[in-house]
């Protein structure tokens, strides 16, 4: 358990990450994976630390979709947090199954502000049903009222990987999704994979509360989020992917005979 101190300081770093979501000056969360990352982004004068579940994962062997165990999962969130001062909000992709009270557990003890809780049903395949869902959300939120730390709760919709093909339909769920699970306590909401303009602008004008983008290479360029009213950039396993291919490079020089310091490459 962590110590009644762990919890007010808790406490103030969540209202700290929270008031970081602004609408037209969306936080930047280019997410880390171990706590060499975390301190990377917090000294590169970021305001917040994302942890990326995808890049954890493949970071301790494991493959992606909640195949990590969760003791393992919150250890490196928990490393993560300890390496820097800033707020901290932890991938925790759909809860691994843990009851809502263990969630919240698990997730103070690390030293998480915050957390995504995505609607894919791992073990079904699909969406998990929204109601349920929302009843998660409810859950999680009222363990962190009585733990005394009010967890910023990023609900992620999963309707653009799992949901139906066409775009409309897709945006009316999200729609719906969305607003269900800000009215069960979700601080924010992030429906992955939407990138174009028009599913952006209809998320922002129509749902009262944050919107999270998902900032791929094919998403809107920052300062145009920002300008459709985003609250939330989150960069995903995007800096381990680039961290690792330029690692592959070297190794690919190293094992070829080549000099790897070619160009010459600081230490």
């Amino acid at each position: 358990m962590a110590a009644a101190a762990d919890r007010s300081n808790l406490a103030e770093l969540a209202g700290r990450l929270r008031d970081l979501h602004i609408p037209g000056r969306p936080l930047l969360l280019p997410n880390a994976w171990d706590a060499a990352s975390a301190r990377a982004v917090e000294n590169a004068g970021f305001a917040a630390v994302a942890t990326a579940s995808s890049s954890i994962s493949t970071s301790l062997g494991y493959e992606d979709e909640q195949r990590t165990p969760p003791d393992e999962m919150f250890a490196a969130i928990g490393r993560i947090a300890r390496a820097v001062s800033v707020p901290v909000t932890a991938d925790i992709e759909a809860g691994y199954g843990l009851p809502p009270e263990e969630v919240v557990e698990r997730l103070l003890s690390s030293g998480a502000a915050g957390c995504n809780l995505e609607d894919t049903d791992h073990a079904r395949g699909g969406l998990v049903d929204s109601g349920t869902q929302s009843e998660r959300i409810a859950a999680v939120r009222a363990a962190a009222t009585r733990a005394g730390v009010p967890i910023v709760i990023n609900a992620r919709i999963d309707v653009y990987l799992h949901g139906p093909d066409d775009p409309e339909g897709r945006i009316m769920e999200a729609l719906r999704r969305g607003g269900s699970y800000l009215g069960a306590g979700a601080d924010c909401v992030y429906p992955i994979m939407a990138g174009d303009e028009d599913a952006i602008t209809a998320f922002v004008r129509g749902l009262r509360g944050m919107v999270n983008v998902y900032a791929h290479p094919q998403a809107l360029p920052l300062p145009r989020l920002a300008a459709l009213g985003v609250a939330r950039v989150s960069f995903g396993p995007w800096l381990h992917r680039l961290a690792m291919r330029e690692a592959e490079a070297v190794l690919r020089d190293i094992a070829s005979g080549r000099d790897p310091y070619e160009p010459r490459r600081p230490l």
